[in-house]
């Protein structure tokens, strides 16, 4: 392909790709702590994007005592509480990425994980992570679709 084409070809690409009707939303909730530089999810298209959560008490930068158990279900209940200030629930999530302090716990973390989708499960990818936020044991991040097809 020449560099004629290639560029022909990336203009068809991108005209053919759809536009967000509306700016995205920038969505955070009194839950939020303090004045942190993100948002708690950001909605673009059809698509509403997580940041990161970890097993804080609401409205607070304290993590629940108790280990990697006790702050995974902490922070699966601030990712609900997110969607729910949405219009969503646990089902609307169709990728999260977890981030895991130390591998090991990785049984301990989909323990508690599992119990959240009594239907299905999203798409989840992992990694061991050293140095998260606060000294978590856990972080999550998701992307949940906000219309689901007729």
């Amino acid at each position: 392909m020449t560099q004629r084409h290639a560029g022909f070809f990336l203009v068809a690409l991108l005209a053919s790709c759809p536009l967000p009707a509306a700016p995205p939303q920038y969505l955070n909730s009194p839950r939020a702590a303090g004045s942190l530089p993100f948002s708690e999810a950001v909605r673009v298209g059809d698509l509403l994007f997580l940041s990161g959560q970890i097993g804080v008490r609401p409205g607070t930068l304290s993590l629940v005592p108790g280990g990697l158990k006790a702050e995974t279900a902490q922070m699966m209940d601030n990712i609900k509480a997110t969607l729910a200030d949405a219009g969503l629930g646990l089902d609307d999530l169709v990728k999260c990425t977890v981030m895991l302090a130390d591998m090991a716990e990785w049984p301990a973390f989909n323990e508690v994980y599992r119990g959240y989708f009594p239907h299905h499960f999203p798409a989840r990818s992992a990694f061991g992570a050293t140095g998260l936020a606060l000294g978590a044991r856990v972080e999550m991040e998701c992307i949940a679709a906000t219309r689901r097809p007729d």
